[in-house]
């Protein structure tokens, strides 16, 4: 049985499923975690929602039928400073389809840090395989019409970032709900 664990204000970090709510400049996105099959990953999430590290973020990267990224930078796409990294658990049997969510990582498997992305469609291909993968950990259960039109936003290139929204799109607030 996963055994709950605790912040500083006794709030529980892990049940089964937990809630949170992002507040973004485009409309809120509710987003479900799944901390039986992915529990490091949610502790880690839910550690940087306590915390308010992702408030006043940005999704720094769209891209249409793929994906839009957040987590990790402030709107003068200064990168935030994160905690360590985090083992990869793509192999929890969550895959990759249109409205969950996923760790951001570099092209070490254990190096997803603070940085998420929201599945735009089925992109097999981020699933474990001839690759790690990338670590499913929640879906979306309400707002794709917000994450479907940030997706849809003008990008551009800024601080040799792609597919960075011209419009900020700015993660105002993320809160647990549940």
């Amino acid at each position: 049985m996963l055994q709950p664990t605790f912040n500083l204000s006794g709030e529980t970090m892990t049940d089964k499923t937990s809630n949170v709510e992002l507040h973004t400049s485009f409309g809120v996105i509710q987003i479900e975690l799944d901390a039986e099959k992915a529990p490091i990953t949610v502790k880690n999430f839910l550690e940087y929602v306590v915390s308010g590290h992702y408030d006043s973020t940005i999704f720094h990267r769209a891209i249409p039928g793929f994906m839009i990224q957040g987590g990790g930078f402030t709107e003068d796409m200064d990168q935030k400073p994160t905690r360590g990294t985090i083992k990869n658990e793509a192999s929890n049997g969550l895959l990759n389809t249109r409205g969950t969510v996923a760790m951001a990582r570099t092209e070490n498997p254990d190096s997803a840090s603070a940085q998420f992305f929201i599945n735009l469609s089925d992109n097999d291909f981020l699933n474990p395989g001839e690759t790690a993968g990338y670590t499913v950990f929640g879906r979306v259960t309400g707002g794709m019409e917000v994450i479907d039109k940030i997706a849809n936003v003008k990008t551009g290139t800024h601080s040799n970032h792609h597919d960075v929204p011209v419009e900020t799109v700015k993660i105002e607030a993320a809160r647990r709900t549940g």
